[in-house]
């Protein structure tokens, strides 16, 4: 018989710890970023239906959740607001006693060290649920960027690490930027939501948010998702205003977007694992359909692996307990 010639790739898998000396994508706690939604109101700890193991959580009960996420080695979180008042302009979102400003001060008099994330839009906080300003059915752009940035500075000025916008107004990045520095902020990074989808991955989180639309929908500022190179303009505007980290929103089906823009552009770049990414595998969990802890593992490790530098998850706590037993 002729000799077959082939290579022989298994040779690097004979062993646990041979596939661990050649394991070319490592998951660890310092990847995630947790999120965290902060309420209005005392001994409150309201469970989120649609997302089984998630809270709105009222000041007076935040410290255990902050304390669990610094002893499990997680590096941040990225804090919510849900208030108990909304009107048309979002006048919460930006008030200096608004629930993620005082969300921010507690948690950086908690732990100093915990890098603190904020939020930067207007839908929690608007009464018509959309991001922006608001004229007749139309979410106006220019009028939008004035009160992004009197939120994000009412949120610097509270604390906040890193300021997040994620409304999608074209423009959000520099009006921010331009905010920040004129108060006083110029260290003050943003970590632009640069790249986010209309998705209907999100609909557990309008839940945990109360930000569903209350007519028609974002697929005036959100993108299509059936496009690609888009995301290569949004990131690219992004970059050129200032930006200092790059979201990609969803994740799980957005892959090939995170190998995209890690491709194109040397900014770290983050994965957001969305709500209804999360509900997915806890549903099939609950049925006894799959092992949670391996698809949870690898589905992060999967946005890891596709250039995600940082990930934004809410199975992040369980996450950093399964990689220290492993």
């Amino acid at each position: 018989m002729e000799t077959l010639q082939f290579r022989r790739n298994r040779r690097l898998r004979n062993s646990a710890t041979l596939r661990a000396m050649v394991r070319e994508t490592v998951l660890q706690a310092e990847d995630f970023i947790y999120p965290i939604f902060v309420t209005e109101g005392e001994n409150v700890k309201n469970p989120v239906s649609s997302m089984p193991g998630v809270f709105q959580f009222s000041l007076d009960q935040l410290a255990q959740e902050l304390d669990e996420v610094v002893a499990l080695g997680i590096p941040s979180v990225i804090l919510f607001g849900v208030p108990a008042e909304k009107d048309a302009v979002g006048t919460g979102a930006y008030h200096e006693h608004g629930i993620v400003q005082q969300g921010i001060r507690f948690a950086k008099e908690r732990h100093p060290e915990l890098v603190v994330i904020a939020d930067t839009c207007l839908c929690e906080y608007t009464d018509h649920g959309h991001c922006g300003v608001v004229e007749g059915d139309k979410v106006l752009n220019d009028p939008s960027l004035e009160l992004l940035v009197r939120t994000a500075v009412s949120q610097a000025q509270a604390g906040a690490d890193i300021i997040a916008p994620s409304n999608m107004m074209d423009g959000f990045v520099v009006a921010i930027r331009q905010g920040l520095d004129a108060a006083g902020f110029t260290e003050i990074p943003i970590m632009s939501y640069a790249v986010k989808y209309a998705s209907a991955y999100y609909g557990p989180f309008r839940e945990a948010a109360g930000s569903t639309p209350q007519f028609g929908d974002r697929k005036t500022y959100q993108m299509d998702p059936a496009n690609r190179m888009e995301a290569m303009r949004e990131a690219e505007s992004d970059v050129a205003e200032g930006a200092d980290f790059l979201i990609v929103k969803p994740a799980l089906s957005y892959l090939d977007i995170i190998r995209d823009v890690k491709n194109n552009f040397v900014l770290p770049i983050v994965a957001y694992n969305v709500s209804g990414e999360y509900a997915m595998v806890k549903a099939a969990a609950q049925n006894d359909w799959i092992d949670e802890k391996k698809v949870v593992l690898e589905t992060l490790t999967s946005m890891k692996r596709a250039g995600a530098d940082l990930i934004m998850t809410y199975h992040a706590k369980d996450a950093a307990r399964w990689l220290e037993e492993n």
